[in-house]
């Protein structure tokens, strides 16, 4: 018996930007303008292409997240609309939405590091 098989591709991306998170308690050091290189990952599921066998050109990848980049890098990421509050959490859902994925595939996950040691991960809630 054939097994049916759900396959995956990620990408990394990594931009520069600044951001402080107005909601914190006072005196919080996050509540001041400070800045992180941040590391995106995106993984995409799709069906194999039958003669291709991959899902998607990963430049199709960089093609859908070309706009993305150039409204995050090197910005105050509290001035791009949908990220007044720009926590990580935030940061992974805004992708996650705003992103558009090639035909035949869908978002499995976005992963959103601030940090070397810090990260957060959002994902469709399966029914």
């Amino acid at each position: 018996m054939k097994k049916t098989l759900i396959t995956e591709i990620s990408k990394e991306y990594t931009f520069e930007a600044a951001h402080r998170l107005p909601h914190v308690p006072e005196g919080h050091k996050c509540s001041r303008v400070h800045g992180h290189s941040y590391r995106i990952e995106i993984t995409l599921q799709g069906p194999l292409h039958p003669q291709l066998g991959w899902i998607v050109d990963f430049a199709e990848m960089n093609a859908a997240w070309q706009p993305l980049h150039a409204q995050l890098d090197h910005r105050l990421l509290n001035d791009v609309p949908g990220l007044e509050n720009p926590t990580s959490e935030l940061l992974a859902a805004w992708v996650f939405e705003q992103l558009q994925v090639p035909a035949g595939t869908r978002i499995a996950r976005v992963r959103v590091a601030e940090t070397c040691t810090s990260s957060c991960t959002v994902f469709p809630k399966e029914d």
